[in-house]
């Protein structure tokens, strides 16, 4: 591609803030301290989580870069980023979570395969470009469109970036058309991030964002997009992120009897307390994320403190001085919501969070009735033990 290549070694990575967990050095794949995503609403791009398949993509030439525009349409077209500017820009509030966030704590029910993320494999950010919708338009696929007259009704997004699962090719991944094309579901072709030009890390110059759906979708350091017949047949659609039963194994599976995973479930983590804290007896503030894919809002956060015996309501936010109300015109319908309740702790013992979305979808309360070979979508109870000490007077 003009203006941008993928490297084939990691000699040109970018910095990377000192505070993220470092889950795999190559490629890289990094999450920050889970007390850094409670803290704000709207992820700071250092601390957004890092999800790589390969060395990051190098611009020398933005001049240059464009997009191809291809597959079952009348004519091809060749987008180039002053193209994308013209068109209406848009700025969507969007949680990305990577569909492995809290795979450790799966993986200690039985062993999973995958990267060893904790549970901060999510960020929100403020996402600027133009609508999917929009460029789509450009080559003749009006609004609301299921399928194109040549048959196209799928759309794939082609990566710059190589990886080893595509046996050296291209990552890549699809959505419906009827996703595409509708303005609603918000697909972005992004070229901002919290208000400054997206960096390396993120899919610098320009990448895709698909709202409510696992981050696996959202392609970043986009090479080409191909209106297809059928979904993307790439290891990361068709052998890699889907959801299997328990009793599926690598000697069993059989991956043609699922369908890729897109929206994410209702899930909800505790930020403010690490898996064990010692803490002293009184007040503590519980605090952590909820979100739920497909544009649900949170109904309800609640927070126990004697391991799921009873239940308190936490009070959930989004903007300051702004009343959050799941599914209503002022909450960002694509965004985690924060939740925080203070409570009396005198004794050790277990604080157990769940979240209901706007749906009544509820968190399975057992990590062992979910626990799937590829160790995806863990949306259990979040679970954290604290350990009250009593000092000496």
């Amino acid at each position: 591609m003009p203006g941008i290549k993928g490297p084939s070694d990691y000699s040109q990575e970018p910095p990377r803030h000192p505070s993220l967990q470092i889950n795999s050095k190559v490629p890289f794949n990094a999450e920050p301290p889970r007390s850094a995503l409670a803290s704000s609403y709207v992820t700071p791009v250092d601390l957004f989580y890092k999800r790589n398949h390969g060395p990051i993509p190098v611009v020398d030439d933005i001049e240059r870069y464009c997009v191809d525009i291809c597959g079952l349409i009348g004519t091809p077209k060749k987008l180039y980023m002053r193209d994308v500017r013209m068109l209406p820009k848009y700025d969507v509030t969007a949680t990305l979570q990577c569909a492995g966030n809290r795979r450790t704590a799966m993986s200690k029910t039985r062993k999973v395969r995958g990267v060893g993320w904790d549970v901060s494999a999510i960020g929100n950010a403020v996402w600027g470009g133009a609508k999917l919708a929009d460029v789509l338009e450009l080559i003749g696929i009006p609004k609301l469109t299921c399928s194109t007259q040549s048959g196209g009704k799928h759309v794939e997004f082609v990566s710059i970036d190589k990886c080893k699962e595509e046996n050296g090719g291209p990552y890549k991944a699809s959505i419906p058309l009827s996703q595409a094309t509708n303005p609603e579901a918000d697909v972005l072709l992004a070229y901002e991030m919290n208000g400054e030009p997206l960096n390396r890390d993120h899919g610098y110059p320009l990448r895709v964002i698909v709202p409510g759906v696992i981050g696996a979708r959202s392609v970043k350091w986009l090479d080409s997009i191909y209106i297809i017949a059928e979904e993307c047949q790439g290891f990361f659609m068709q052998k890699d992120y889907k959801m299997f039963p328990p009793s599926v194994d690598w000697d069993n599976i059989n991956w043609s009897t699922r369908r890729p995973q897109m929206d994410f479930p209702v899930q909800s983590v505790i930020c403010s307390l690490e898996d064990v804290q010692s803490i002293k007896p009184g007040k503590v503030t519980i605090s952590g994320y909820a979100v739920s894919g497909g544009g649900r809002g949170i109904e309800r956060v609640d927070v126990s403190i004697d391991g799921g015996k009873t239940w308190l309501e936490a009070s959930r936010s989004q903007k300051t001085g702004v009343p959050y109300i799941a599914d209503h015109v002022s909450s960002d319908k694509w965004a985690w919501v924060l939740f925080e309740v203070t409570v009396d702790i005198p004794y050790s013992t277990e604080i157990v969070a769940k979240a209901v979305d706007s749906a009544a979808n509820v968190q399975p309360e057992n990590v062992q009735d979910i626990w799937n070979l590829r160790g995806i979508l863990n949306t259990s109870w979040h679970r954290v033990q604290v350990r009250v000490g009593h000092s000496n007077m």
